[in-house]
């Protein structure tokens, strides 16, 4: 058995679960999944936006628990640094940071007005002026990284950390029909055909529970 798991709330609505997953795939540490009661009030208050401290998605390595995303994956870059989490170049790996911190701590329009739900698909989803910004400024990132280190990932040939906290929005974009072009767009459907997501979202289709709150026609 692997000395090494992670614990996560929902496949379906937890993106911050989503980015953990993606991370320790990223390490290339052997890891296995335990998934929290998703009737415990903090699984949901975390799921609905509610909680001051988010402590799922959670990394238990060798008796150390690690959460917060960022964490974690400055944690699995320590125990694994031959596996590239992070950009070679000192300037790509300053902007990794960056870019990935800007995720972590911002775009709160966008989170609470297009919360992930992998199973739901909103057509024709109207955009008020917060959660546009906030895609606007996505896009930019997005387009600007590609065109500096020339893809297909954010920083290049290999997918990095940025590429971990980027990927919800990916399906965040797909389900409130977000349309993209250019560059976002491509880099979009790169993200999209990555394996581990694909995974991911198979797996969370066939989660039989259902969160009303984030189930509704907004």
């Amino acid at each position: 058995m692997s000395q090494t798991s992670l614990l996560i709330s929902s496949r379906n609505y937890s993106s911050w679960s989503l980015r953990g997953f993606l991370l320790a795939r990223l390490s290339g540490v052997p890891f296995d999944i335990r998934q929290v009661d998703p009737d415990d009030p903090a699984t949901r208050a975390e799921l609905l936006l509610q909680a001051s401290s988010i402590l799922v998605p959670c990394l238990v390595h060798d008796g150390v628990r690690v959460w917060d995303t960022l964490a974690i994956a400055e944690y699995l870059n320590e125990i694994r640094p031959e596996a590239g989490m992070f950009p070679l170049d000192r300037a790509a790996r300053a902007r990794c940071r960056s870019i990935a911190g800007e995720m972590h701590a911002g775009f709160t329009a966008l989170r609470s007005s297009l919360p992930m739900n992998l199973r739901g698909r909103r057509p024709g989803f109207a955009l008020w002026s917060g959660p546009a910004a906030d895609i606007a400024r996505i896009v930019e990132i997005w387009t600007e990284c590609r065109e500096t280190w020339g893809g297909p990932w954010l920083f290049g040939r290999r997918a990095s950390v940025a590429d971990a906290m980027y990927a919800p929005v990916v399906t965040r974009f797909v389900t409130y029909d977000v349309r993209l072009d250019g560059a976002a767009a491509d880099y979009a459907a790169h993200v999209a055909a990555w394996p581990d997501l694909v995974e991911w979202t198979e797996a969370a289709l066939a989660e039989p529970e259902e969160i009303a709150d984030l189930e509704v026609e907004f």
